[in-house]
């Protein structure tokens, strides 16, 4: 057997991991509740071995996996490692409680610690959100046995010194940078890391009000998976009656689009010609009006560095400063109260000051063809239909039906690229849904051309939308990027984007049948080479170049439309 042959077993194994996967989570949502260490959750964590994604690192293997830890403790609410019960909810009115959400740093999303025992995780962005948290859960799960397997002989009920020395620096109340040490070395050779590399993480996680997070993440990891080999007590994921009723009926997604079509129609707008990007809440804002609305404190500077300057933290007057001159300029922020967590800046171009605006319409545009510049945050995966099939929609007030007069939508995202590095380029000219034949080709109003001779090298070609990231592995993404179907890289929304507007232009009718539209994505990681995947960190200032150069060139298409 030569290596292709071996290589394409390899992909269509990892193939039919996912869908079993998939299937399964559909399955445990369906019956509403599973416990990890049962029949299901071993289910699951079979398949998840078996597919060894990328981003999971050594999670196959009898190490511990650091990185991976590191990736998916940011996307989990802080202090999931000790609870028993993991309940998945709809928004159901704990934002009224005495309870302070929890949002993870790398997703916005609401969860609520209930009590010692119980973390409660609000899902209003559809499957793609609870795909999301199931497999990080798993991979933590996984670890989890991985500790207790390596510290807890079950013959005697006893564990090893490592684990005894570790369990007593935890619940030491005096806490030397000696302890601490020695507790670090238990901790290595528990995970089979160096003690170097576990220092590292521990440095990592580490906080204020939490200096020993990593070890107590550990602590309590082995914890509940040793408390459920000598007590019986499983751990427990389940989903609300809410939850499992509201699914799939774009309940915050209509909710979103009707409070955002109601201000629309207060601020008489919603019969402007409009231009949706979705794209983050600060680079069309200050791609509008920076440079202009800075020339005094920041006279002579490249509009790239002003940019990267004002990505800065410390630099909140500058992000002040550009933020009064769009508000003086017309700009109206709506903050997202739904529940779909997609904040909207909307910027009436009638409004703007000539010398503010960094761009001009032709001489011939009169103000009351000036368009609305409608900007929406990046939804999550399914979330992209929902929310835009939702928005394109005729909006009914008194008897009146208002059609939207929609000229373009432009999609601006990260997503994992397959021939290049971080920050790189890819122009789609098709999307493909992973793991159906389902294609979506357009006619993309940006081309590889637009980007040339700016320093980063541009890709065109098809994009796939994949089921989740965190479960792509090299065997499935060499596939297609060998292949004939000439994928160029991956990301989560593009064909759910593309549906919506392909049914309200084609078959809906409710907005022209001639809409333009543009996709762009610059590249935050490269899953087929190593320490180029997500885990491996952001791209801190590295993003600034290819964010600020997709924006500009929708920009520059939009005032010379």
């Amino acid at each position: 057997m030569d290596a292709k042959t071996k290589e394409t077993t390899r992909a269509q194994e990892s193939t039919n991991a996912i869908e079993r996967l998939y299937v399964t989570m559909r399955h445990l949502f369906n019956r509403g509740f599973y416990k990890p260490s049962g029949v299901s959750g071993n289910a699951l964590k079979n398949a998840l071995l078996v597919l060894r994604p990328e981003i999971y690192g050594s999670v196959a293997e009898e190490k511990g996996e650091l990185n991976g830890l590191i990736y998916v403790l940011e996307r989990l609410p802080d202090g999931i490692e000790q609870c028993r019960f993991i309940n998945l909810t709809s928004d159901e009115g704990f934002s009224k409680s005495h309870l302070k959400p929890i949002i993870p740093p790398k997703r916005r999303r609401n969860c609520y610690r209930i009590d010692e025992e119980q973390m409660n995780i609000e899902i209003t962005r559809g499957r793609s959100d609870i795909y999301d948290i199931l497999t990080h859960l798993t991979f933590l799960f996984i670890e989890s046995n991985k500790i207790c397997e390596r510290v807890f002989f079950e013959e005697d009920q006893s564990t090893v010194r490592d684990w005894d020395k570790l369990v007593a620096f935890v619940q030491s109340r005096k806490k030397t940078e000696h302890a601490r040490e020695v507790a670090l070395i238990h901790a290595a050779n528990i995970l089979g890391r160096t003690f170097e590399e576990v220092v590292e993480v521990h440095n990592k996680l580490s906080t204020e009000k939490q200096k020993d997070r990593f070890l107590e993440i550990i602590y309590w990891l082995g914890k509940l998976s040793i408390e459920e080999q000598t007590t019986g007590n499983k751990r427990t994921i389940t989903f609300s009656p809410l939850l499992r009723e509201s699914l799939g009926h774009h309940i915050h997604g209509e909710r979103w689009a009707i409070t955002v079509k109601e201000k629309m129609l207060e601020l008489d707008l919603i019969n402007r010609p409009i231009h949706i990007i979705s794209a983050n809440m600060h680079s069309v804002m200050n791609t509008l009006f920076a440079r202009n609305a800075l020339k005094d404190e920041l006279p002579k500077t490249a509009p790239l560095d002003i940019y990267k300057t004002l990505s800065l933290n410390k630099k909140e007057a500058l992000q002040e400063k550009v933020l009064k001159v769009a508000v003086e300029n017309g700009m109206v922020y709506i903050d997202d109260t739904s529940g779909a967590n997609i904040d909207v800046q909307l910027f009436d171009t009638a409004k703007f000051n000539e010398a503010a605006c960094c761009y001009a319409f032709p001489k011939t545009k009169d103000k009351v063809g000036k368009p609305l510049i409608f900007v929406m945050d990046y939804a999550f995966g399914e979330q992209a239909f929902e929310t835009i099939d939702e928005l394109l929609k005729p909006y009914e007030v008194d008897g009146k039906k208002h059609f939207l007069d929609v000229h373009s939508i432009s999609i601006m995202g990260k997503a994992g690229i397959l021939d290049g590095k971080k920050g790189d380029l890819m122009i789609p000219s098709a999307h493909i849904f992973e793991g159906t034949a389902d294609n979506y080709p357009f006619k993309n109003e940006l081309c590889a051309a637009d980007f040339e001779g700016y320093g980063l090298q541009v890709f065109e070609g098809t994009m796939v939308t994949v089921l989740g990231t965190s479960l792509q592995n090299k065997d499935i993404l060499r596939f297609f990027y060998e292949s004939t179907w000439n994928v160029i890289g991956l990301e989560m929304e593009g064909v759910h984007y593309q549906k919506a507007i392909q049914s309200a232009s084609k078959i809906r009718k409710s907005i022209r049948k001639d809409i333009k539209v543009r996709y762009a994505y610059y590249a935050s990681d490269n899953p087929l080479e190593t320490g180029s995947t997500l885990a491996s960190g952001g791209l801190g200032t590295a993003g600034v170049k290819p964010t600020y150069l997709i924006t500009d060139k929708i920009l520059e298409q939009l005032f010379n439309s």
